[in-house]
């Protein structure tokens, strides 16, 4: 059945009403994908793997999705509908349904493979439907129509990719922004439908897709209201202690926790996760701080640079020798520093560093803040997350310590936060092998953080002599290290002992792929 063009304004209406759909339809599409990957990225951390599951599951099912749809056209319209209204409920769904598969079900892989292709085939299914629908309005070429549609369909998508990251996980957050444009998608499919083409429905379809409006329309507002109660209770699944704070800022999502430690104890155990990582645990973080902090200490320490390290923990460290006139401290998220300065426990345990008047922070990234950076510093300390994703495996590369030389004094010293020489051994020894082709003249160490394990660290100089492991003339009063520990530190045991593995650059940044093959499992 044609739909009455009569009279030439009517049909153009009806053809921007169509091209309208597309253009939402292909916004709300790229949504649910890139809110797939971001998911991945926040869960599981390795960004280009599923960014490449999901896109490339997606495109190919778009395909198969494009094939299904030929046997639907001769009931285009309400083909369309049901397609709609399934996709926006799927969609909508899809990160609480993720979710919760990595939480309780440990199924994670499987569902995302199988939501990426039924997301792709409802997506891949929608063109030629509307293709089939905008003929009917007004019969004109193929490659008129092709091109009508596909404008509005990367436009859309344009639009679609900047809400994203801009709009949707700023004002919603992952949760509730998959359901608003749930609910974006279903309203798009069921206006175009019962306006332009509602002569083409029977009552019954009209009941029939009145009714499934309805509840979709409900089971996406039920989900709206229980979404807080849904991820709080699923988070806390993922984590051994109660979660006393827990937000997604722009870069990462941050879990503290707080827990008795034992039975009969009275001392509690505050845990930092960055992206479900484990940053540091109130019993025994001193042990990493002073080990990370004191040994690059020896020395001139009048101004320090701090690479990372938003929690204030290094800085308190720094700040117990007197002489320090200045720490500069650069960490990419300010949630984390925020955090640090307005949680009373975490507070206390920094003893509020990062509002000592010497301290000042720069919320911005490391990499990008050391190629114009002009100031010079006694000591660099990089107290970065580790290299087990994209995006933090550029901060362990050479060109990376390359930057660094620039910034420090004359008799200045770098030390690095490597990982676990024991449990990631390749990785670690990729780090100081790195730090070395940078020019660097390094001296490797490890100390015992029951948290952590066996962690290491690289101590370094700029030219050819090393710097000396030891402590400070005069250091302050420490917990955990003595000179005897720290020298101690520099052995490796037979089982532990150097591996000649590359180094990591840029282009090939090998640390990322020995972290994801040393760490998996643990």
């Amino acid at each position: 059945m044609t739909v009455d063009v009569a009279a030439r304004p009517r049909w153009r209406l009806a053809r921007a009403a169509v091209l309208l759909a597309v253009f939402v339809c292909a916004a709300c599409g790229l949504v649910y994908e890139l809110a797939l990957v971001a998911l991945g990225s926040y869960l599981i951390g390795d960004t280009v793997g599923q960014a490449s599951i999901v896109l490339g599951v997606m495109v190919f099912a778009m395909g198969v999705g494009a094939l299904v749809a030929k046997p639907l056209q001769s009931r285009a319209v309400v083909s369309f509908a049901v397609i709609e209204l399934t996709l926006a409920l799927l969609g909508g769904l899809s990160v609480l349904g993720l979710y919760a598969a990595f939480a309780w079900l440990d199924l994670y892989g499987p569902a995302l493979v199988g939501t990426a292709f039924v997301l792709g085939l409802l997506i891949g299914a929608e063109i030629p439907l509307l293709m089939v629908m905008l003929q009917r309005i007004r019969e004109q070429s193929a490659g008129s129509a092709v091109a009508d549609l596909f404008a509005a369909d990367y436009v859309g998508a344009l639009l679609g990719g900047l809400a994203f990251p801009f709009l949707l996980i700023p004002v919603f957050g992952q949760l509730k922004g998959a359901l608003v444009v749930g609910a974006v998608n279903a309203v798009a499919g069921v206006v175009l439908v019962f306006t332009v083409f509602r002569a083409e429905l029977g009552r019954r379809a009209r009941a029939a897709l009145g009714v499934a409006t309805v509840v979709v329309g409900l089971l996406l507002g039920y989900a709206w209201v229980t979404a807080h109660d849904f991820e709080v209770t699923t988070r806390q699944q993922l984590y051994r202690d109660p979660v006393v704070h827990a937000e997604r800022s722009r870069y990462q999502e941050i879990v503290l926790t707080r827990s008795v430690r034992e039975p009969g104890h009275s001392d509690t155990d505050l845990r930092l996760f960055l992206n479900g990582d484990l940053q540091f645990s109130s019993i025994d973080e001193y042990r990493y701080h002073e080990a990370l902090v004191h040994p690059a200490m020896r020395g001139a320490h009048g101004d320090v640079l701090v690479l990372g390290a938003g929690d204030g923990l290094a800085a308190r460290e720094i700040l117990k020798y007197p002489d320090v006139r200045s720490v500069t401290l650069v960490d990419l998220d300010p949630a984390v520093v925020e955090l640090a300065r307005r949680e009373p426990q975490l507070r206390e345990l920094n003893r509020e560093s990062l509002t000592d008047p010497r301290v000042r922070v720069l919320n911005l990234d490391a990499f990008a803040w050391l190629r114009t950076a002009t100031d010079r510093f006694d000591v660099v300390i990089a107290d970065l997350p580790d290299p087990d994703e994209t995006a933090t495996a550029k901060l362990y590369t050479i060109e990376f310590y390359t930057l660094i030389r620039p910034v420090l004094a004359p008799g200045g010293r770098l030390v690095v936060q490597s990982g676990s020489p024991y449990f990631a051994p390749r990785s670690y020894w990729s780090i100081e092998r790195s730090v070395r082709e940078a020019g660097f003249a390094t001296v490797p160490y490890h100390v015992d953080v029951p948290s952590f394990g066996d962690w290491g660290f690289v101590l370094a100089a700029p030219g050819d002599v090393a710097p000396e492991l030891a402590l400070p003339d005069d250091p302050p009063p420490l917990r955990f290290l003595t000179p005897a520990v720290l020298a101690a530190a520099g052995t490796f045991p037979a089982d532990r002992a150097r591996i000649d593995v590359p180094a990591s650059t840029l282009l090939r940044p090998r640390v990322l792929d020995y972290a994801r093959e040393e760490w998996r499992g643990y």
